[in-house]
């Protein structure tokens, strides 16, 4: 049996985007430093090393959590996340955490990828989007909860990126 400090968690959500190509939502991904656009409750995202969508870039990510009781002050969760493979060609990107505030990450590694959908018929419908992870077990949640919290966020993404490109098209 592995021990604790070998044992990952491994999962993958996936969501879709209707109605648009991933030739369309690729431009809005390829921007390593715009995670906060598409999921509200990242604070803030920007990059503190090299030029977005290059590997090796580094970008910061923060969540702000105030307390639910109100006796607490609020409480900042970041990410120092970065990128280590892009593939425009295939649609898809990979990174992993390289440091953080004490949440619970010791290890993450994450690919995100695009992907054409069809009806029955062939006909395209959308575009996939996946997200799959390896992470260590995080005290506090169990593998489940972690799975559906990437879940839901992929799902306010897609629900985001439909928008801004039905935006465009009027």
């Amino acid at each position: 049996m592995a021990s604790e400090a070998e044992e990952k968690w491994e999962g993958k959500v996936s969501a879709q985007v209707r109605c648009s190509s991933p030739d369309q939502v690729w431009p809005l991904l390829e921007d390593f430093f715009s995670l906060h656009k598409w999921i509200p409750s990242i604070d803030m995202c920007y990059g503190v090393e090299g030029l977005s969508g290059q590997p090796g870039c580094i970008r910061y990510c923060s969540i702000t959590r105030s307390s639910t009781d109100g006796l607490e002050d609020a409480v900042t969760n970041w990410a120092l996340e970065k990128l280590l493979a892009t593939d425009p060609v295939n649609k898809s990107f990979s990174y992993e955490i390289v440091d953080c505030n004490p949440v619970g990450f010791k290890s993450l590694v994450a690919t995100m990828k695009l992907t054409a959908m069809g009806d029955v018929k062939g006909e395209d419908v959308g575009c996939g989007m996946s997200w799959s992870f390896a992470v260590n077990p995080i005290e506090g949640w169990t593998e489940k909860a972690l799975t559906e919290f990437y879940g839901s966020a992929l799902r306010v993404m897609a629900e985001r990126i439909e928008a801004a490109l039905s935006s465009q098209g009027e």
